[in-house]
């Protein structure tokens, strides 16, 4: 039977182990601050920030919202930047993607004060990824290798295939594989025998954005798979295409309108030596990597020990 890892317990676990350190810091000096910047009123990005709101209440983070209109120009969006940067109270400045068109996302990026780059995004705290330094990693690559910790997943020595070269996820994952001492190659749409790449791998990251992609005939039976994909998907045929016979999903479709699909065929699962669900696997663990950045960086900010 494969092992079915659980990203909502390794979120626990994070949390518990960032609460007395935020405690700490809240009787002794003053809790970690987080501001949220979220431009317009993009549906699934307000769930987003909602949620990192809440795990903040939770822990006993002090958080803000900033939301600009989405028509705010680029200048008072840099303004309002500056101005968060400038705050000794706020530890960690997130601007939540994506951002409307006529705004200028990499001058927005390039604004954030790297100390307060909660995200791991700014070029500077991607270089010092690169370097192996110490800096903000980029919350979802961040949470997959604490996932292979929490279940003990050996990473020294295996083959691991990254499918996806995102900046968010692709690129920093392989970096952080590689670090950890794995033998990393990173897979994309112009992979020759994309399947033959993947079947070699003790290690797959599947974060290429496309439902269902990586099917059996990618995955060995002693892979472990991270699925990263999370893919909305409305029509009952192609809800019927893959998940054959599962009246479970049909019903949530019925119920809900839609259902939600890894980049990780379902048929993958019973064939591999573990697995992270969709939901519930990668998702959580982006909001306590986000939770634990905060933290550490406001431990560096203020001259403590375990800051990033």
């Amino acid at each position: 039977m494969p092992v079915i890892l659980d990203g909502k317990k390794v979120q626990e676990a994070i949390q518990a182990s960032l609460k007395p350190r935020v405690e700490r810091m809240a009787a002794g000096l003053r809790p970690p601050g987080l501001a949220v910047v979220l431009v317009g009123n993009d549906p699934a990005s307000e769930i987003y920030v909602r949620n990192k709101v809440k795990a903040c209440r939770q822990l006993g983070i002090y958080s803000e919202k900033h939301l600009p209109a989405a028509d705010v120009s680029n200048e008072d969006l840099l303004f309002l930047i500056h101005s968060l940067n400038a705050r000794p109270d706020i530890d960690g400045i997130l601007v939540q993607s994506p951002l409307p068109d006529h705004l200028d996302t990499d001058q927005v990026l390039l604004a954030i004060d790297p100390a307060k780059d909660v995200d791991g995004f700014h070029p500077l705290n991607v270089g010092l990824l690169v370097a192996n330094g110490s800096a903000p990693r980029a919350c979802t690559p961040a949470g997959i290798m604490k996932l292979l910790e929490h279940y003990s997943i050996p990473v020294a020595g295996k083959r691991a295939v990254v499918v996806g070269r995102s900046d968010i996820v692709g690129k920093p994952v392989a970096l952080m594989l590689l670090h950890a001492n794995a033998t990393v190659t990173i897979c994309h749409s112009r992979t020759r025998d994309l399947a033959a790449e993947c079947r070699r791998a003790d290690i797959v990251v599947a974060a290429i954005g496309r439902p269902a992609f990586l099917t059996p005939e990618h995955i060995s039976e002693h892979a472990v798979v991270v699925d990263v994909g999370i893919n909305r998907l409305s029509d009952r045929a192609d809800v019927e295409r893959i998940f054959v016979g599962d009246a479970e999903k049909l019903a949530a479709l019925e119920s809900k309108g839609s259902v939600l699909v890894g980049d990780v065929h379902p048929a993958v699962h019973p064939r591999c030596q573990a697995y992270t669900p969709v939901p519930g696997g990668v998702g959580p663990l982006t909001i306590a990597m986000l939770m634990s950045n905060t933290v550490a960086c406001a431990q560096r900010r203020l001259g403590l020990e375990g800051g990033c």
